[in-house]
């Protein structure tokens, strides 16, 4: 166990958790009860184990081990055991206001349920639990102090929590088995790539091609207009970048994902610029973070997304005719989208993607929410509250090709719905990403598609931000960690990368930069701080055996050492970034001494 600390799970076992209880427990509610926690209890079948409070406040604040901690420090390494006095102190720095819109809306009450499953008082009403986390942790939070562990506990409006170790025990492996899937679905499209990178030809200039990562030679101006729909009721402010040129030029859109805005791509609306595209980033007006709530509330989304950009495509048909800022210089009958996350939802839609309502009906059956930690699944079912199913057609043919950067996809449009896009499509997924799981919503769907021009870039080890840029910081965003965000650098440059010779290729109609579209140019260009591949094929019958695998540790070995690592990397998951969270801390506290009592093994 000498490693366990810092390897016992991948990044994205690391960032599941995080983000799954962070998003959970960030929320508002008040009660005046002067009850205070007194001890953390661990149930596993008919076995019970538990620590005091006091014993928890006398090592975190004194460093003083009383005879109760003393039983299970022996079974932790020294170093380890250190880390749970800092834990415990470690205050949160998190806004609630985000996720208290979130926990609103049934998606986050269904999640908020599935951790009542674990941690619990001894109150028989479900509602009650709810509320007294909520008063745990808003008093916890106008402590002087801050929110950390031990101020959660005493501000516990009940004598104990009990933490259900079996159900523990069952996420665990529900998230593992998730884990493992998606490392298994990556590998086998880095086998897929290696076996490209040699098989499909290659231009004979392939070794002497020109660095597609610095600028291009065009200057570009940026302008931002302000676009009204009255039918739908939409303020539209759009940034366009128009390049220095003396003839009609091709139109690439930008399309931002939730949370985000225009100033989070414009390092790719520059990029693009340089080498002549004008480049159109509008401001989905639901999507900043102000407007969350509303956003998940509200279906419409789904369908306004594409229609702003329908409308803006309009709106400069005409301004290209009058405008003087950019009359005359938009050929808007070749126009690419690049969307991120709901982005690329958008990108997809506008290429031909059809919503898939027969699809959503299936899999939103609550039997599959109940089971499921596909986050945007949760989502994605709330399109079935459009009205009018039948009716909805959001392609638009002006767009000639899509990039969509960690899409969701699965059951929104889901292999009806994707295999009617016919037009050039290039899909990015971070195997890392904990939002939108990059099996389900990127490599499986990538599968689907049946467009003789398609391309698979997998960023391995990157996550569901890595490709966000920095935004203005007037916007108002929360700042996430590094560990959160992964190698943005490397993602932005791989992006700036590919999207240029994509959008050249297919929309502006330049079939040199092709050549950059071969898997052996990805791996000629990647870093070994974040991996890369490209693909250009991949068989549906390649990812079903590991789409349908399931594999849970059954001796009574492997449930110890699953115990235990799966109690430190709920340890881990707290101290890495500023937003840990008191509950995880909870958990990991609980199942290491019983882990350890329950089934002793040496030399861990």
């Amino acid at each position: 166990m000498n490693s366990l600390f810092g390897h016992l799970a991948s990044t994205l076992q690391k960032n599941y958790l995080l983000l799954v209880v962070t998003i959970l427990l960030q929320i508002c509610g008040f009660n005046l009860s002067v009850k205070a926690a007194e001890r953390v209890y661990v149930s596993y079948s008919n076995l019970e184990l538990s620590i005091s409070v006091a014993t928890l406040e006398k090592y975190a604040k004194q460093g003083i081990i009383d005879d109760e901690l003393a039983i299970y420090q022996k079974y932790v390494p020294p170093t380890q055991f250190q880390e749970l006095q800092r834990i415990l102190i470690t205050p949160v720095k998190s806004s609630p206001a985000v996720v208290a819109q979130f926990l609103s809306t049934p998606q986050g009450e269904l999640l908020l349920k599935r951790f009542t499953e674990v941690i619990q008082s001894k109150s028989p009403q479900l509602q009650l639990e709810l509320n007294q986390m909520r008063s745990a942790l808003i008093q916890s939070l106008a402590e002087p102090d801050g929110l950390n562990l031990l101020n959660l506990l005493r501000h516990y409006p009940a004598n104990n929590i009990r933490i259900d170790l079996g159900r523990s025990f069952a996420i665990a492996g529900e998230l593992d088995s998730l884990v493992t899937a998606t490392n298994q679905a990556i590998a086998k499209v880095t086998e897929r790539a290696n076996l490209e990178s040699v098989t499909l030809p290659k231009p004979s200039n392939f070794w002497q091609l020109p660095d597609l990562q610095q600028p291009g030679n065009f200057i570009s101006q940026k302008y931002t207009l302000s676009f009204f729909d009255f039918t739908r009721n939409r303020l539209l402010l759009t940034d366009i970048y128009i390049p220095n040129v003396r003839s009609p030029t091709a139109v690439i859109v930008i399309s931002h994902g939730l949370g985000t805005n225009s100033s989070n791509f414009q390092y790719l609306a520059t990029h693009l610029a340089s080498y002549g595209f004008a480049v159109v980033v509008p401001n989905h007006p639901e999507s900043n973070t102000k407007k969350l709530r509303s956003l998940i509330n509200q279906p419409n989304e789904f369908t306004d997304r594409p229609l702003d950009i329908k409308y803006i495509l309009n709106q400069l048909e005409k301004g290209n005719k009058t405008d003087y800022r950019f009359k005359g210089k938009l050929n808007l009958q070749q126009v690419g989208v690049f969307g991120q996350s709901l982005g690329g939802y958008t990108a997809l839609a506008l290429a031909g993607a059809k919503i898939n309502f027969q699809q959503l009906e299936k899999d939103c059956q609550s039997t599959n929410l109940d089971q499921t930690w596909n986050l945007s699944l949760l989502f994605q079912c709330r399109a079935l509250e459009l009205k009018n199913h039948s009716n909805y057609n959001l392609q638009d043919t002006r767009v000639k090709a899509a990039i969509a950067v960690s899409p969701i996809t699965s059951s929104i449009f889901g292999k009806a719905g994707l295999s009617q896009i016919q037009t050039p499509v290039m899909i990015f997924a971070s195997s890392n990403d904990t939002i939108a799981p990059a099996l389900y919503e990127q490599v499986l769907p990538f599968s689907w598609l049946t467009s003789s021009h398609k391309y698979l870039l997998t960023l391995v080890g990157g996550t569901h931000f890595s490709t966000i840029g920095d935004s203005n910081p007037a916007s108002g965003q929360i700042q996430l960690p590094a560990d959160v965000v992964g190698d943005a650098s490397q993602a932005r440059r791989y992006i700036n990368i590919f999207s240029l010779p994509f959008f050249q290729t297919y929309v502006a109609k330049k079939p040199q930069y092709l050549s950059y579209l071969h898997p052996a140019y990805a791996q000629k260009v990647a870093s070994s701080s974040l991996g890369l591949n490209l693909v250009q094929s991949l068989n549906t019958v390649e990812l079903t055996p590991i789409v349908s695998r399931h594999s849970y540790p059954t001796t009574k070995a492997a449930l110890s050492d699953s115990i235990v690592k799966f109690g430190f990397w709920l340890l881990n998951i707290s101290v890495s970034c500023p937003y840990q969270n008191p509950l995880i801390l909870i958990m990991g506290i609980g199942l290491l001494p019983f882990a350890c009592f329950l089934f002793p093994i040496k030399n861990r």
